[in-house]
């Protein structure tokens, strides 16, 4: 006999106020804030967290094995369940979700950080390319992007207008974000990368966020709203660039699909916060998953107003399930990206309380 699955949910969020630089805090300096305001929230202790999981990249930190010093912030002693992934926090988020549909735990702990300020980002995101043909080249990760921004306008999907327009309605929406980097109107600024200007790109920064994550009943203890996970799933394209469409993401939208952000039956989708740091992705993503007008995307500005690297994936969930929480959003659409040009995509569908 196969066991029910279990209902689980985000039931707290929390992010810091996304700046350009934090030369005056460490990493544990950085996320212990954030740490105690999603306990805050719940009115958890540590020890009643039953899984922690984080993101992070080394490549970011500068050296091997960073995330054990942010331990530091969480508490580690006594022995506490605890696991890391390599990746933006919404691939952590995954692993504790799964966790608990396990029954291993019902409450988890998900952090991610990242301080892009110390070094060059466009040059550390070279190393995530096919290490034999691209990286030796030193593509960075703008100029990877206006390979697919050139690819859209040729293709007649958007110009130039077109991407300004989804950098200036994502910065105005910013404007009611108190942690956003960079809220309100901004000029597109000249062309950094033909046919990217400096404002379809977007801000370097450091920052940190958190989400805490419960089951069932625990759920509905903990929150007076709880942001219900229906669905979640993620997908990767081909590592090499040469051999995918860049006008399009399949893996996006199977992950949507095997999420069930498509079925028939569910309540329409009237948000979604999309992990689009470049405005040409965010034509990609909208056209793969089919959201049209009714949906409200990227209400709080999104990638473009705040991209802590490693963190902006974890805070798409998070501000998704923050609209539930307050019954600004009935059904949401959750996505993260990692990767040149959309290439390993994550997807999850949020959902309130049905009888609301």
């Amino acid at each position: 006999m196969t066991a029910a699955r279990r209902d689980v949910a985000i039931v707290a969020f929390a992010q810091t106020d996304h700046t350009r630089r934090t030369d005056d805090l460490s990493e544990v300096e950085m996320v212990m804030p954030v740490l105690h305001e999603v306990l805050r929230q719940t009115g958890l202790r540590t020890s009643d967290i039953g899984f922690t999981c984080s993101g992070s990249s080394d490549y970011l930190a500068g050296r091997a094995f960073s995330f054990t010093m942010a331990l530091d912030g969480v508490g580690a002693w006594p022995p506490i369940s605890e696991s890391h992934v390599e990746m933006d926090g919404a691939w952590a988020l995954y692993e504790a979700w799964v966790k608990l549909l396990t029954g291993e735990a019902d409450t988890a702990l998900v952090y991610s950080y990242g301080k892009s300020s110390p070094g060059s980002v466009r040059d550390v995101l070279t190393r995530q390319l096919d290490p034999y043909y691209v990286a030796p080249l030193w593509p960075d990760s703008v100029a990877l992007a206006a390979l697919q921004a050139q690819a859209l306008i040729d293709a007649g999907d958007t110009d130039e207008a077109g991407l300004a327009a989804v950098a200036a309605r994502s910065r105005q929406d910013a404007a009611a974000n108190p942690h956003a980097q960079l809220p309100g109107a901004r000029p597109q600024g000249e062309h950094l990368v033909a046919p990217l200007r400096t404002g379809d790109c977007p801000p370097v920064g450091d920052g940190a966020a958190a989400v805490i994550l419960a089951a069932g009943d625990r759920a509905r203890e903990l929150c007076a709203r709880p942001a219900w996970i229906t669905g979640m799933d993620h997908r990767i394209e081909a590592h090499s660039l040469g051999v995918r469409d860049l006008t399009d993401s399949p893996s996006t939208r199977l992950a949507a699909e095997r999420a069930g952000a498509f079925e028939p039956a569910g309540r329409p989708i009237d948000t979604a916060e999309l992990h689009a740091p470049f405005t040409s992705q965010e034509v990609v993503l909208r056209k793969a998953l089919g959201l049209g007008d009714s949906v409200r995307v990227n209400p709080s500005g999104g990638a473009l107003a705040a991209n802590p690297v490693m963190a902006a994936g974890l805070i798409r969930l998070g501000e998704a399930a923050a609209r539930i929480h307050r019954g600004a959003s009935h059904r949401a659409l959750a996505h993260a990206t990692s990767g040149p040009c959309l290439q390993q995509n994550l997807v999850a569908v949020l959902e309130g309380d049905s009888h609301e």
